[in-house]
């Protein structure tokens, strides 16, 4: 039996009405077809429900006053809220509903069951969304793939991955040129798989008035800096979330902004290091003290203590407060994360020694699969849950068409 959309009634409304308005767009009001929801989504659905009428959990994070302001979950609902969820496990450890209970009231698992059938759903090219249910092995074949890519161009271009040479000097084993072309045709390509499958994520979940608003600076601002602070990963009172049992810990937020911001600082070097090149016309190697190698040291430092610390809480996490499915996506997200940081940070130390060849060559080939693989596994949460939190800090500042709840 198919689950009505109340979003997709409120469309076809919407259409109707402006059909009304204006003759010229025709007599017949414009049909949105009924979308059947998965089992998964009958299951948040299903437990919003619940809650919706518990409201013990309203302060936790974003999703409960989100919940409030609707009566029934369309598939839309569903999936918004979904991407929402920071899956903190606040609401799974204070619910009174939860297993062994007979309502089995388990968000977080729920939530993210949603999460892994939204991002193969909109996932571009659409039959690249198979490959977050394959993750582990998406991973493994990518890594494979780019290590081999890269010792074979050291043999195709040298003869062989040389042995001696000048210190640093990584062009004269694999040319600027070639690595730029390479490396921005992949990393643009996932920007662009990320963005169409974020747009069109939005353009489902948007509907109605929240894309009707005169007062979207603040609601970007305030989207923002939630996403950059991690807001909801505080527990809604500022001692943390829930991990192995429950006792409030910060551990998570502060391992997620050490990964987050150890990633943007590594491309920050690049991105210096891709001006000193251009525009200055300086040429690697860069002396330890510039501004290329010290943010690239400083990142690198942070993508491997927050990856190792999110990797440790992720061994620790009960099972029963996620997805079993989505194991191998997040531990081998986090890997490959360490494998970039800690390849990086050895090729720095040891550029002046003949290992320098080889080391690249293995830097290299992991961050072109890490490059590669952006789009379809862990990291695409995050381009998620922002379009997410922005369709809250919008919807928040819109009157409520419910006469009951709070926001």
């Amino acid at each position: 039996m198919q689950q009505s959309d109340p979003l997709a009634a409120e469309r076809s409304h919407r259409a109707s009405s402006s059909d009304m308005k204006n003759p010229s767009h025709g007599s017949a009001a414009r049909v949105i077809p009924i979308v059947p929801m998965s089992a998964s989504e009958t299951e948040v659905a299903r437990q919003m429900q619940i809650c919706n009428a518990c409201r013990y959990c309203e302060g936790f994070c974003a999703v409960f006053p989100a919940m409030t302001r609707r009566l029934e979950f369309g598939k839309a609902d569903v999936n918004y809220l979904a991407n929402l969820c920071h899956n903190c496990g606040a609401c799974y450890h204070a619910c009174q509903y939860a297993p062994p209970h007979e309502f089995g009231v388990n968000v977080p698992k729920a939530m993210a069951e949603v999460r892994l059938e939204t991002y193969t759903e909109y996932a571009f090219p659409a039959s690249f969304g198979a490959l977050y249910k394959r993750n582990g092995l998406t991973l493994s074949v990518a890594l494979a793939a780019g290590l081999v890519l890269f010792l074979w161009l050291g043999v195709a271009l040298q003869g062989g991955l040389p042995v001696d040479g000048a210190p640093g000097s990584f062009y004269a084993i694999f040319p600027h040129n070639l690595l730029a072309a390479m490396f921005g045709t992949v990393f643009l390509f996932s920007l662009l798989a990320l963005g169409v499958g974020v747009r069109r994520f939005w353009r489902d979940v948007s509907v109605g008035s929240a894309g009707e608003t005169n007062r979207r600076a603040p609601a970007v601002a305030e989207a923002t800096r939630d996403a950059l602070t991690l807001k909801y990963l505080d527990g809604g009172h500022g001692d943390g979330c829930n991990e192995a049992d429950d006792a409030f810990t910060l551990a998570r937020r502060r391992f997620h902004h050490l990964t987050f911001y150890g990633f943007m600082l590594c491309f920050a070097a690049t991105a210096i290091a891709t001006l000193y090149h251009y525009a200055l016309g300086v040429e690697a190697p860069y002396p330890v003290l510039s501004a290329p190698v010290l943010l690239g040291i400083l990142g690198g430092i942070g993508l491997i203590v927050g990856p190792a610390g999110l990797l440790w809480l992720n061994l620790k996490r009960p099972a029963a407060r996620g997805d079993a499915r989505q194991r191998p996506m997040d531990r081998g997200f986090i890997a490959l994360l360490l494998l970039t940081s800690a390849s990086g940070l050895a090729l720095l130390a040891l550029r002046a020694s003949s290992a320098m060849p080889s080391l690249l060559a293995i830097h290299l080939g992991i961050v072109m699969a890490l490059f590669a693989t952006l789009p379809y596994g862990k990291f695409a949460h995050g381009i998620f849950r922002c379009a997410a939190l922005l369709k809250s800090s919008i919807e928040k500042r819109q009157r409520s068409t419910l006469s009951v709840g709070s926001d």
